[in-house]
């Protein structure tokens, strides 16, 4: 599998939104669009939940509450928080089908309209904080500290063995026939090779061997950055925590097509890092 590469045209505008005049001139462009992003963190779409549904900016641009998400080709985009009057569709459906440049947007409205919802005031003072740079800082003036929108960072995994068939689990919540690879978030001073290694070994029991990078993908659930690896298992005896993996197992990509086609196994939705990494194991291209 090839390190994914981006073909979105959306431009996060980093230095313009350095300046509120200019986000306010973004408001009141005549090709601005707003799109809205409900509690349930399920963008405005139309009513087939297979499209983006925008309207044009009104009034007055108010920083507090209208964030610029970014322009693409020179036309601005703004992300506001919504009641679930009207059509949404949550990123799960609309990252399957959106083009790849409204899926940036999308995702990215999600991440700010959540960040904001959590984190009005100062972890470090308590103070009620400014919303700055267009929706992308929160400044807090009584200990002049600015505020970033977070990310935590989680590993995902896929796991082959030295026949070349790939470990699926099943999650304890998920639908009974639901399957994917292994995913965890990574904890405070660990590296992502170190996250990778502990997280294997606490929910399949499995040691590995070659590790290699494959790629990454925005998760805003709440907050997350998903970091696909391939690695290579030391030996095949597979002992789940039975918490939070219930049961795994290795498949050949012949098994996973017959199962999946019988409706014994599904698969993770196409719009994941995890479909993606799956899909390039079923046609060969994954490798350690």
């Amino acid at each position: 599998m090839e390190p994914w590469v981006s073909t979105s045209r959306l431009e996060r505008v980093l230095d313009g939104r350095l300046d509120t005049a200019w986000v306010a001139t973004q408001w009141a462009h005549p090709a601005a669009r707003v799109i809205g992003v409900d509690e349930r963190s399920n963008v405005s779409s139309d009513d087939t939940g297979d499209a983006l549904r925008w309207i044009r900016p009104g009034g007055d641009h108010d920083p507090e509450h209208h964030f610029l998400v970014g322009t693409v080709d020179d036309e601005p985009w703004f992300a506001v928080a919504s009641t679930p009057e009207g059509p949404s569709a949550s990123l799960r459906r609309l990252g399957a089908v959106l083009p790849e440049t409204e899926g940036d947007i999308a995702t990215t409205a999600v991440a700010l309209v959540n960040w904001h919802r959590v984190a009005p005031y100062c972890g470090r003072c308590g103070a009620l904080t400014e919303v700055r740079e267009g929706g992308h800082m929160r400044w807090c003036g009584h200990c002049s500290r600015a505020r970033f929108p977070r990310t935590d960072p989680a590993v995902i995994v896929a796991i082959l063995d030295d026949e070349g068939r790939l470990l699926l689990g099943h999650h304890a919540g998920w639908e009974p026939t639901r399957v994917s690879i292994l995913a965890g978030f990574v904890e405070a001073g660990e590296s992502l090779e170190m996250a990778v290694h502990r997280e294997i070994r606490e929910e399949s029991g499995l040691e590995l061997s070659a590790l290699r990078y494959v790629g990454s993908q925005p998760w805003p659930f709440p907050r997350s950055l998903m970091l696909g690896f391939v690695a290579r298992a030391v030996g095949a005896e597979i002992r789940v925590d039975g918490a939070e993996i219930e049961w795994a197992d290795f498949y050949t990509p012949a098994q996973v097509e017959a199962l999946v086609a019988s409706g014994e196994l599904t698969l993770p939705m196409t719009s994941s890092i995890a479909s993606r990494i799956i899909t390039a194991w079923r046609e060969g291209k994954l490798f350690t």
